[in-house]
């Protein structure tokens, strides 16, 4: 059977006319016969199977990759094919010619994971393009184009043309275009430890709003003015012993409310 390399031109500009080969494969036990009239039926419908594979190239792949993948889902076909059923091969085995070759995109050429919709997206916008660039010489289509022929909105254009760069990932050592020397990898930012603080500050409220007024006071002055116990002391009009002592006992008084909650 020929999988490798560019096969010669079928004679048959047509289908060729398998129905009785078929019937007969049908009704034949495994053995050598069998086996010999089934890449018999491949080798005349290849053709078919490679003008399938054709469609897909310039897609990341290499047309002889394509070929062999081509080439086995043609296989796929005959051999699931059941003539009983009245369906004719062709219409049978061009959508499993065709599964097995996005199959094997899918599952070979996308290093990140993609969802079906972008992906369908990704290929209506790359059709629309190609057909709105035939009537746009010397530049290139609009989204605002694109989204008309594909009967797309301009987002899902966007979204489709971000999918067309999606076939590889990025090292995070690539430099980004435009920076001198600036990694992918120095974009990406780090956990933020605000987040326990806001935690924290949403726990503790409650018991901070329950505290006497002067308390409150000092806690605002000491944590959120940033001033010293004497600045407060000189403010309040008191001694900076007195703060130190009216801090102790709030933290005291709300360290024991929060722990008592988590209890």
């Amino acid at each position: 059977m020929r999988t490798a390399g560019r096969t010669n031109q079928h004679p048959h500009d047509d289908a060729p006319d398998t129905a009785g080969a078929f019937a007969r494969l049908a009704g034949l036990p495994e053995g050598p016969g069998r086996r010999a009239l089934r890449d018999e039926l491949v080798e005349l419908w290849l053709p078919m199977a490679e003008r399938i594979a054709v469609r897909f190239r310039g897609r990341g792949e290499s047309l002889e990759d394509l070929y062999q993948v081509a080439a086995l889902g043609l296989v796929k076909a005959v051999d699931h094919y059941d003539p009983a059923r009245g369906r004719a091969f062709e219409a049978y085995a061009v959508p499993t010619i065709t599964g097995e070759i996005k199959r094997h995109f899918r599952d070979h050429m996308w290093t990140l994971h993609v969802p079906r919709r972008v992906q369908d997206l990704r290929n209506r916008v790359r059709r629309a393009a190609k057909e709105v660039a035939q009537t746009t010489p010397g530049r290139a289509p609009t989204v605002a184009e694109i989204a008309e022929q594909a009967q797309l909105t301009e987002e899902e254009v966007r979204t489709g043309m971000e999918a067309l760069e999606c076939f590889s990932a990025l090292s995070l050592e690539a430099e980004m275009p435009g920076t001198d020397g600036y990694a992918l990898g120095d974009a990406l930012g780090g956990p933020d430890p605000a987040y326990d603080t806001v935690v924290d500050r949403v726990a503790v409220k409650p018991c901070i709003e329950a505290l006497p007024e002067r308390e409150r006071t000092i806690l605002y002055l000491r944590f959120f003015k940033g001033m010293t116990q004497s600045c407060i002391a000189e403010q309040l009009g008191i001694s900076q012993m007195h703060v130190s002592r009216l801090l102790s006992s709030c933290f005291a008084q709300l360290r024991e409310e929060i722990l008592s909650e988590t209890r």
